[in-house]
C-alpha cells in the first residue's frame, strides 16, 4: 500500500489550465485530483475553474 501526503490545493480558470503543473515531471511519485470548482456557469452548464490537489508519496 503506498501512502501519500497532501502538498497543496489550488483552484485555476480552466482558460488558463496550468498544465506543465499538473502533467509535468516533478522529481518524485506524486497524485494529481482534479475536479471542478469555483462558480457555477448557469448558461454553459460548468464550473469556470479547475480545482487541483497536489499530493506527494511519503517513503
Amino acid at each position: 500500500m503506498a501512502t501519500f501526503a497532501v502538498d497543496g490545493v489550488g483552484s485555476y480558470p480552466k482558460s488558463r489550465f496550468p498544465t506543465d503543473l499538473v502533467y509535468g515531471p516533478n522529481g518524485a511519485a506524486g497524485l494529481r485530483l482534479i475536479t471542478c470548482g469555483g462558480r457555477f456557469d448557469q448558461r454553459s452548464g460548468n464550473y469556470v475553474d479547475n480545482v487541483v490537489v497536489f499530493a506527494t508519496r511519503v517513503p
